[in-house]
């Protein structure tokens, strides 16, 4: 762009256009508005490598896109725990299960006397999953197709929610 006015006002004439693609990015309305802050302040901090007769809107907006790019990926390594220890340790932690509450140890007897009373075939499947068993692990060591194992499973699902439904 030849003047400076002409380059700010092209800025601030793409506002409408920013806090659009900015909410379909970030879902979030403060957010976007932070997103549309950070590509305004670096579109008017880089007038120099804007490259006259391109397509404005589209640099404006590959700005915003490159912004909210390396904002996820820092929001990601910021958040990701890496066990450095030499024996692992902390990847073997117990993790919390509930169950160590009284709350917790309560609610697992109830949910046990409700499976006891299902016929033994869907108990059997259900307990499997839950004990960390894969359909097909369950399927062939129950023998029975892969298809009934996960309907059983799902309508167990289904019949506990309707019973604990009160439950909270």
């Amino acid at each position: 762009m030849s003047s400076k006015p002409t380059f700010i006002s092209s800025v601030l004439g793409m506002q409408a256009n920013l806090r659009s693609f900015a909410m379909k990015l970030t879902l979030d309305k403060d957010e976007a508005h932070d997103l549309v802050q950070d590509t305004t302040l670096k579109a008017l901090s880089n007038e120099d490598k804007f490259v006259d007769n391109a397509n404005f809107k589209g640099w404006m907006l590959t700005i915003m896109r490159n912004i909210f790019i390396n904002n996820y990926r820092k929001n990601v390594r910021e958040n990701t725990m890496v066990d450095t220890s030499e024996d692992l340790y902390h990847l073997n932690l117990k993790q919390e299960s509930g169950l160590d509450t009284p709350d917790g140890a309560y609610a697992v007897n109830e949910i046990s006397e409700i499976l006891a009373g299902f016929p033994a075939d869907y108990r059997e499947s259900f307990s499997l999953h839950v004990a960390g068993y894969k359909y097909e692990e369950i399927a062939e060591r129950l023998s029975m197709p892969l298809g009934t194992v996960k309907s059983r499973i799902f309508f167990t699902r289904k019949r506990l929610r309707e019973i604990l439904k009160d439950y909270r």
